[in-house]
């Protein structure tokens, strides 16, 4: 299995990242490569090009319906739909409640139909089988539904915190991870708003807790200096530790 990360910045694009989005691979037994993404967020579309032609995707999974994770499924809707080879066909598209609508009223499009020419909308329910992948969303703690992702394949794990805020659900989606991934948009030692994000050093506890091989910070806003984040990371977990930045490729 491998991440490559597309976008990491928090909260918006930043001068050298778009907002959240991850490109996750692995091959089928027949040799068949699966590709998914993790998030969609501003000026993703335009990076994930670097990496993979957008056509192949297999699927796409939104943590949650905040602009910085979603926003440019509107425009992988526009080349889906104008692609000059035509149409393409309806790929999955995972995510909370009402994903469909939300999408479709970002580009302002009638309910029906939408977006659904182009995406099959399905909401979290459960496990989630897509070729060698087994993803396991569970809810976490922030001010809309989200989600984080469990991602298995060929017996590796990476765990995706998604946004949220302090929640043991964390090390029901990060326990014994390979990679896990996890956001920080918050700073130590300064009162935060509750309900919303975590810390570097809550990101280190997690990990600790979760007993992961590997910590990969993410989410950090750039009004943060980020390297305050790794900091704090490392303070609370003593296993490698590294800031995602676009274009960072991990084999799980």
């Amino acid at each position: 299995m491998r991440l490559t990360v597309i976008g990491c910045s928090g909260s918006y694009p930043g001068p050298d990242s778009p907002a959240s989005c991850y490109l996750v691979e692995a091959d089928d037994a027949e040799g068949r490569t699966w590709r998914i993404v993790l998030d969609m967020g501003n000026g993703a579309l335009g990076v994930l090009q670097r990496y993979v032609d957008p056509l192949l995707i297999d699927a796409v999974l939104l943590s949650h319906l905040h602009a910085d994770h979603c926003v440019d499924m509107t425009s992988y809707y526009v080349l889906r739909k104008w692609h000059p080879t035509g149409p393409q066909p309806p790929i999955p598209v995972y995510g909370p409640k009402g994903t469909g609508r939300r999408l479709a009223k970002a580009y302002d499009l009638p309910k029906r139909p939408g977006m659904r020419e182009e995406f099959a909308f399905s909401t979290y329910t459960g496990p989630i089988n897509l070729g060698p992948f087994v993803i396991t969303p569970t809810a976490v703690e922030h001010p809309v539904d989200a989600y984080g992702l469990r991602i298995e394949a060929h017996g590796k794990v990476l765990a995706y915190s998604g946004d949220t805020a302090e929640t043991e659900a964390l090390l029901d989606i990060a326990t014994d991870a390979d990679l896990f991934l996890c956001e920080a948009a918050f700073r130590d030692g300064v009162e935060n708003p509750p309900g919303v994000h975590i810390t570097g050093v809550h990101a280190g506890e997690y990990a600790t807790k979760a007993h992961v091989k590997k910590l990969v910070v993410t989410h950090v806003p750039p009004w943060h200096d980020s390297a305050d984040a790794l900091r704090e990371a490392r303070s609370a977990y003593e296993g490698p530790t590294e800031l995602a930045a676009t274009g960072s490729i991990y084999e799980i």
